[in-house]
């Protein structure tokens, strides 16, 4: 359990990490509430954007100045026009061993970062199917429906059985941290050598998650090609979304050449291609200066921590007061869960019933928004549909907040829940 002091003082090291990475630091006064966290993080967080663009007013969208050299914290950036050559140096977002090699693709946002990849994929293969779990990012399958015609979607169910099994066309595995958490961890524990590639979207999960390890020391297993990508702004930077910034990082963890008969190892070149031609590359100035170091680690370890404590007891209580209430309570990542109605929700009635849960905590003091993202210092409600089953619900996310706090919040969601539910 965490006291609400203990906490103020995590979060005052949290801004202490932003305020150091000023020119000219803020004085600031440890925080008293939630509500001080809250506008003194984003408020650093502007500062730092201000800054970097005053000082960096000479490195623009095509190299000109002898005299840029354009940086964002610990990263180090060149090109040349519109950023279509961008060369990142820099720390990972993850935590990749010693001797593992890897190429890092930095995009625009999460969705410009699978784009690319799949597009990209074109080049490699002629036709192939792309397996999906339960609970996959919607937007990700609505893009493969839509803009990926040599890509056949197969969604999986449970059991799996040898749904990984080899086929006669190419295969490769969509292993998304949005996925319901009993298809995620089937998948790990099945014979994956039938697989030609796996892309995971490890947006859900911190940079440095054991799952994360797993998938890795899985795809070794079997030898599979992987590819990491990653939306940013939602883990990285300490819950303040500091900019949109994407990845696609092609790890190579295999001491053998993978087994698959595609060259997989041309992905990250023709991906790179992609970035180019979408004109998807990233902005220098969304990279967060606050990340790679000790204390950076530290914090976002501890917040994270938090964050999936906060959600463990959010499940059970819902599991136990709401049970025929709850849509889906065990997501792979723990950072959200989902609501239903007792009559069936569309987009527009999910929308106002997360918009009026978050108005009417919120005039109760609790610290709850409506916004349509999470790893936020506040609770964070929105519309929620499962493009697996089409049923629409009411997500709330988990936030970084004091036992005490999110025990009452929890408490007030589901007394809010099932009030205005018996109202429907």
């Amino acid at each position: 359990m965490e006291t609400i002091q203990a906490y103020l003082e995590r979060k005052h090291e949290e801004l202490g990490l932003l305020n150091d990475c000023l020119r000219r630091r803020l004085d600031l006064a440890p925080p008293r509430s939630i509500d001080e966290v809250i506008r003194s993080k984003f408020q650093l967080t502007a500062a730092l954007r201000a800054e970097h663009e005053l000082h960096e007013w000479n490195a623009t969208e095509t190299a000109w100045s002898h005299t840029a050299d354009p940086v964002s914290g610990p990263f180090e950036f060149s090109y040349d026009y519109q950023r279509a050559d961008l060369t990142v140096r820099g720390p990972s977002f993850y935590e990749l061993d010693c001797g593992c090699a890897s190429t890092a693709i930095y995009t625009a946002s999460g969705m410009a970062a699978i784009s690319a990849v799949l597009l990209a994929s074109a080049q490699i293969v002629e036709k192939a199917e792309i397996l999906v779990l339960p609970g996959s990012y919607g937007e990700t399958l609505e893009l493969i429906r839509g803009f990926v015609p040599h890509l056949r979607l197969v969604a999986l169910s449970l059991p799996l059985g040898h749904a990984l099994a080899r086929a006669n066309s190419p295969r490769i595995l969509l292993l998304d941290s949005c996925s319901v958490a009993g298809a995620f961890d089937a998948v790990l524990r099945c014979d994956g050598s039938g697989l030609d590639l796996l892309i995971c979207d490890t947006t859900c999960f911190a940079g440095r998650s054991g799952r994360i390890r797993r998938v890795r020391r899985w795809a070794r297993r079997y030898r599979i090609p992987l590819v990491l990508v990653r939306s940013h702004n939602k883990l990285d930077s300490l819950g303040a979304e500091y900019g949109r910034l994407g990845s696609a990082v092609f790890v190579n963890d295999n001491q053998h050449e993978p087994r698959t008969e595609h060259p997989w190892t041309r992905l990250a070149c023709e991906t790179r291609n992609a970035v180019r031609l979408l004109g998807g590359a990233a902005l220098p100035a969304h990279f967060p200066p606050f990340v790679g170091s000790a204390a950076y680690w530290n914090l976002t370890q501890r917040r994270v921590a938090a964050i999936l404590r906060n959600g463990r007891s959010m499940a059970r209580h819902f599991a136990a007061k709401l049970p025929e209430l709850s849509a889906e309570l065990h997501f792979a990542h723990g950072l959200y869960v989902t609501l239903r109605g007792r009559r069936s929700l569309d987009e527009a009635s999910a929308r106002q019933a997360a918009e009026n849960m978050s108005h009417d905590l919120r005039a109760e003091g609790f610290p709850i928004r409506h916004a349509g993202s999470f790893g936020f210092d506040f609770a964070a409600t929105e519309w929620f549909h499962d493009a697996t089953t089409g049923r629409y619900s009411v997500r709330v996310a988990v936030s970084d907040l004091p036992t005490e706090v999110w025990s009452d919040l929890t408490v007030a969601i589901a007394r809010w829940w099932r009030a205005h539910q018996s109202e429907g």
